[in-house]
């Protein structure tokens, strides 16, 4: 039995069955979630409704978030596809997948396939790749680039070759044009660390300072960044490059704040299941370092580390850079996890965490002052019921078996808990928080699109609502006549703006309403 399980878990057919399983389970028929999925494809869906291709509106109004190519596969895959939420997170599941099998064919190389398979597998099935890989955001995208530059970054240290450096700065290039700086950031400091690291410091300025390669950059984004320049001026520059970027490490965007060892707490979630397998590989960074692979990886996750624990805006999903290396650690040191406690105990504490929320939903509504966190925890406690409980308990004594097989190495064992994890996170839980979060907006969009409503947004920023609408919604109060979309709790602000307006109640639920204005009589 331990033998086939072995050859199985070294299957590449395994992989792509799991990889099909993690990544696209729900992608098309889970509403888009707001506010990135919301504004990523309401943007993409202005540009092809407008046939500008070179900056990015969300309900009209320019967007500065990012570049340009993640629109540019969007649009492309909205055009073959339809207005679909499969469509328009398709480009990213596509990238996420490219990014696996980018860790896949490096640790073969150097390695074996097991070992391969295995990092390949850690990769595909820990909890938020599977969450990024079915968003329909730039992340994917930027996570495959960053991998495939870095990865290229050892392969120049292992053999100096001008072809490496051009794939490096064409990789760069299209990460640019992605999501800005950060992919050039990371390469610069995490290659120049390593080769100074190594005594190899004419390598790592001969590399950093190769004059083609940056031609090469050159041409690839500056047409996009100077089109972009004269038709929004230096707005996007200002917007995205100040605030969006270094805006990000002296203040708080989105009401994103951190705290100090953020991502100490985070980085096992990130990875779960295999946070077991995170902290038995920890304390072997100093044994690691005389191997210039594992000097490169720890290097690569230390500085991805260190540098968002510094900034003031703190999301899980920032430590994702640095996680490639991590999943390649993971599965070069697999064996080092014995203790079934350390291996089991954290993602059992999380299964009990999502077994248990309709309680901490209910104490936390007992907490809750706002109308509209009420309105969400009354939504949550009416759909947890005993339909999403008993899969998760079932999950749980799953999770207990895994422990209890004689046999079972650990590493295995969680390979197998990553399974249950998705089919649990595909199937229970994210339907859940959809239904509650975004079921309600993408209701809404299709009744105001199906009556043809004249449509305003109230102090609401969902755009997914445009996008299920297909139209843009203007951000002002109604004028007598027009439909607002407002969110529960900003209906008396409405009202005291129009004291002479009475608004009907044209659709509600959970947290959103949609209201019909019209004078007092």
């Amino acid at each position: 039995m331990t033998r086939h399980l072995e050859r199985l878990l070294g299957s590449p057919w395994l992989l792509a069955g799991l990889i099909l399983l993690s990544f696209s389970w729900g992608a098309a028929s889970l509403p888009l979630y707001d506010l990135d999925e919301g504004a990523f494809s309401e943007a993409t869906r202005e540009m092809l409704a407008s046939g500008d291709y070179l900056a990015t509106y969300m309900d009209g109004r320019p967007r500065y978030d990012k570049p340009i190519m993640i629109y540019w596969l969007q649009a492309a895959s909205v055009s073959l596809f339809g207005v679909t939420e499969l469509a328009f997170r398709l480009p990213s599941m596509l990238a996420a997948t490219g990014w696996v099998f980018a860790i896949f064919f490096f640790v073969r190389e150097r390695f074996d396939r097991p070992t391969a398979v295995a990092a390949a597998l850690m990769t595909a099935l820990a909890l938020n790749v599977s969450i990024i890989a079915r968003a329909a955001t730039a992340d994917g995208l930027l996570n495959l680039l960053l991998a495939l530059i870095l990865l290229d970054v050892y392969r120049y240290q292992e053999r100096p070759g001008q072809g490496t450096l051009f794939r490096i700065y064409f990789l760069m290039a299209l990460g640019f044009l992605t999501k800005g700086p950060v992919s050039v950031f990371f390469p610069l400091v995490v290659g120049g660390i390593f080769f100074f690291s190594l005594g190899r410091i004419r390598d790592g300025l001969r590399a950093a300072f190769f004059l083609p390669g940056w031609g090469l950059f050159l041409l690839l984004t500056l047409p996009w960044y100077i089109a972009v320049y004269f038709e929004q001026g230096a707005a996007f520059f200002e917007q995205f490059f100040l605030h969006h970027n270094l805006g990000r490490f002296s203040g708080v965007i989105h009401g994103h704040k951190g705290f100090p060892g953020y991502y100490f707490v985070m980085l096992p979630l990130v990875v779960m299941p295999f946070a077991g397998l995170l902290m038995r590989l920890l304390p072997g960074v100093r044994e690691g370092w005389a191997d210039p692979l594992q000097r490169f990886l720890w290097l690569w996750l230390g500085v991805v580390f260190l540098v968002f624990s510094f900034s003031n805006t703190q999301l899980p999903h920032y430590i994702l850079y640095g996680c490639t290396p991590l999943f390649i650690l993971m599965a070069l040191h697999r064996e080092r996890l014995q203790s079934r406690a350390l291996a089991y105990l954290p993602v059992l504490f999380l299964f009990a965490l999502f077994l248990f929320l309709p309680e901490i939903l209910a104490y936390a509504r007992q907490n809750a002052t706002r109308l509209y966190e009420l309105s969400l925890f009354d939504e949550g406690l009416r759909i947890l019921d005993l339909n999403y409980r008993l899969p998760v308990a079932l999950a749980i004594l799953s999770l207990a078996a895994l422990w209890l097989w004689p046999g079972l190495r650990p590493w295995q064992g969680l390979v197998m808990a990553g399974v249950v994890q998705s089919l649990v996170l595909s199937s229970i839980f994210v339907p859940a928080l959809f239904q509650v979060m975004q079921a309600p907006v993408k209701e809404a969009g299709l009744l105001a699109r199906e009556n043809n409503w004249p449509v305003v947004s109230y102090q609401t920023n969902m755009p997914s609502f445009s996008v299920y609408r297909q139209a843009i919604t203007p951000h002002r109060a109604p004028e007598p006549g027009e439909v607002a979309f407002v969110r529960v709790d900003k209906l008396e602000g409405l009202r005291s703006e129009r004291p002479g307006l009475e608004f009907d109640t044209l659709y509600q639920k959970g947290a959103v309403m949609l209201v019909r204005a019209r004078e007092r009589q």
